[in-house]
């Protein structure tokens, strides 16, 4: 239960009693999609050792997380082999409850995210690994980054997946909306965060149309734009809407959904 007394579905161990614990959990198969490089949300929580009697030598904080690649999923009878899946890190809990907090239904929850890539493979499965903490683990979430379609400078340019190597940015071709054509070659670069970076040339209307909210709109038919088109102000003004830029836009691809 959380402190709203709301039932939390979870995957749990405690064995922190007896010496060399190697306890796995694994997802099932996670196409990556467009992803080559994907992220892992983990929200779980941890029990304090020292609030636990006698475990001193055999309890731990801390769980491995792992990553196997593969083009397909592999059959439900498979055998599962740890030796090969790849260490991906060692979580540890910022913050660790105790008996007093199981009293007062005190949930301290942690969040760690961990990114891997390049993934080349055509999915991949995640294993947690546990050596002898006591853990509850509340949701995983998988997903990658992308720098969302846009419209910038009468271009258009589609949804780009970053490239693995965060330094480097990918060079993106933008296509003149109808009515237009290329001044100088629209260009944007897309970030490793999902963001458009470097706004580079553009694409003017052609003879006869005129720019109105990111379109060419024939002169002929253009209408003077009406109050019912416009937002107030603060100040008591009118100004037109704007969409929003600079969110950060990200594809989840796997995750579990542990509350009622």
């Amino acid at each position: 239960m959380d402190e709203q007394n709301r039932p939390i579905h979870t995957f749990q161990v405690c064995h922190v009693m007896e010496p060399n614990q190697n306890n796995w959990l694994r997802t099932n198969w996670i196409p990556r999609q467009a992803a080559q490089k994907i992220y892992v949300e983990l929200r779980f929580t941890l029990r304090d050792c020292n609030s636990i009697p006698w475990v001193s030598g055999t309890c731990k904080e801390t769980f491995n997380l792992h990553y196997f690649e593969t083009d397909e999923p592999h059959g439900a009878n498979a055998h599962f082999h740890p030796n090969e899946y790849a260490k991906i890190d060692t979580i540890a809990a910022d913050e660790s409850f105790t008996q007093t907090d199981l009293g007062d239904r005190v949930l301290r929850l942690n969040t760690e995210v961990r990114e891997v890539g390049p993934i080349a493979r055509k999915g991949f499965y995640l294993a947690f690994q546990d050596v002898g903490a006591c853990i509850a683990l509340v949701s995983v979430r998988v997903y990658y980054k992308k720098c969302p379609s846009t419209l910038r400078n009468l271009a258009a340019f589609p949804d780009t997946v970053p490239r693995v190597d965060s330094s480097s940015l990918v060079e993106v071709r933008g296509a003149c909306v109808e009515n237009a054509e290329e001044r100088d070659t629209p260009k944007l670069y897309c970030g490793a965060d999902g963001d458009w970076l470097v706004p580079l040339g553009r694409c003017v209307c052609s003879i006869g149309y005129e720019e109105s909210d990111g379109l060419c709109l024939d002169v002929g038919r253009l209408v003077v734009q009406t109050q019912s088109s416009l937002v107030p102000t603060a100040h008591g003004g009118v100004e037109e809407g704007r969409s929003q830029e600079g969110v950060v836009v990200t594809d989840n691809i796997w995750g579990t959904t542990n509350r009622d």
